[in-house]
């Protein structure tokens, strides 16, 4: 079965001429995905049923087959994914009290990077999703939504996955989300953990699309011992890169900071941060660390966050605390983890196969 949102329009024209419709169909079937978002080919009226016969016969609106679905108390809901392949993935939506309406999309199955606190990192890498694939889950929110009379208003790549690491389907993901359900560039986030060379092709693309740099900690040595990535590009190579994003862009870069009890939440850290980052554009996003099944570390204490908040304000450093969402449910920051279900991934991010960024092997990527 063809997944027409992984198509094109010109795509969806030639798969249309092929079926022997007329062109124009292409127009009217466009308009009921993205337009109306309807969920099923009967709901467009218009076709014919001829038409929407070869339709089911050859086609079908998605590929995305929920397993399951969580909700949290505090509305947050999570979806389990079947990808064609047996693989899994993960993605939330997450609703605020100002009636923002954020989808939380993975750009992976697995992730290569290894990050130590986090549930994803430790699962491993089984493959790149393709655009479609990622643009799905967003989609699959914006119909339901839209549905019950309200509108999916924000996207973040901070589901399973490193989007950098995806970059070629995530940035088509990206226009996808802009173009087709008409999400604004800056209602869209990017978070990487610090692919050096992606950030500097990402501050040329010339989207006004925001970035998310994960960091935690200001030391070499500690970092690397959390974010493997850390190996390869270090934070003086790290921050040159994003400095050059802020200058090609004029944009603000946010830095995440899983704030640890005892091991990243000191005052003495956030003078070391606030020396690090004083007179670059950001942000500051501390995320009280969520709690994950292979790492031992406890989320630090709102005492030491307001301390260390303080602290970087002396530098002249911004800072907000990120609200958790979700974490009943295992659908916060770091959390998204596919063994529920038997869906752990196949693979490992030491033996992973190569992968869309230059050819590299995910073990190469990160020595």
């Amino acid at each position: 079965m063809i997944n027409l949102y992984a198509l094109t329009y010109a795509e969806l024209t030639e798969l249309l001429t092929g079926l022997g419709e007329p062109g124009f169909r292409a127009k009217q079937i466009w308009h009921w995905m993205y337009e109306r978002r309807v969920e099923r080919f009967d709901a467009m009226t218009n076709l014919p049923g001829a038409t929407i016969a070869k339709l089911h016969a050859a086609a079908a609106l998605g590929s995305l087959e929920l397993v399951a679905r969580q909700q949290s108390r505090d509305a947050t809901e999570k979806r389990l994914y079947r990808l064609g392949d047996d693989q899994f993935i993960e993605s939330v939506l997450m609703p605020y009290d100002d009636d923002r309406m954020t989808a939380c999309i993975s750009s992976q199955a697995g992730c290569a990077m290894g990050c130590v606190f986090c549930a994803t990192g430790q699962m491993g890498f089984a493959r790149n999703l393709t655009a479609g694939e990622i643009f799905e889950q967003a989609m699959v929110f914006a119909r339901e939504l839209h549905a019950r009379g309200e509108r999916l208003s924000n996207v973040v790549f901070m589901g399973m996955g490193e989007p950098f690491h995806n970059y070629a389907a995530s940035l088509a993901a990206v226009r996808q989300l802009m173009h087709r359900l008409n999400i604004g560039a800056r209602h869209i986030t990017l978070s990487t953990v610090g692919l050096a060379p992606q950030i500097r092709r990402f501050a040329d693309e010339g989207l006004q699309v925001n970035l998310a740099v994960s960091l935690h900690k200001t030391d070499d040595a500690q970092r690397s011992a959390l974010m493997p990535v850390n190996r390869r590009w270090g934070i003086e190579g790290l921050l040159d890169a994003c400095r050059y994003y802020v200058s090609r862009t004029n944009r603000r870069i946010t830095f995440e900071w899983a704030a640890i009890a005892g091991e990243n939440d000191t005052a003495e850290e956030a003078h070391r941060l606030g020396r690090l980052l004083a007179g670059l554009l950001c942000h500051i996003n501390i995320i009280p660390l969520n709690p994950t099944g292979d790492y031992d570390g406890l989320p630090a204490q709102s005492a030491s966050i307001k301390r260390f908040s303080d602290v970087l304000r002396r530098y002249g450093v911004a800072s907000t605390v990120r609200v958790r969402r979700g974490i009943d449910i295992d659908a916060g920051c770091g959390q998204l983890k596919t063994a529920v279900l038997g869906g752990k991934p196949n693979g490992s991010a030491t033996a992973a196969a190569k992968t869309a960024m230059g050819g590299e092997a995910a073990d190469d990527l990160l020595r």
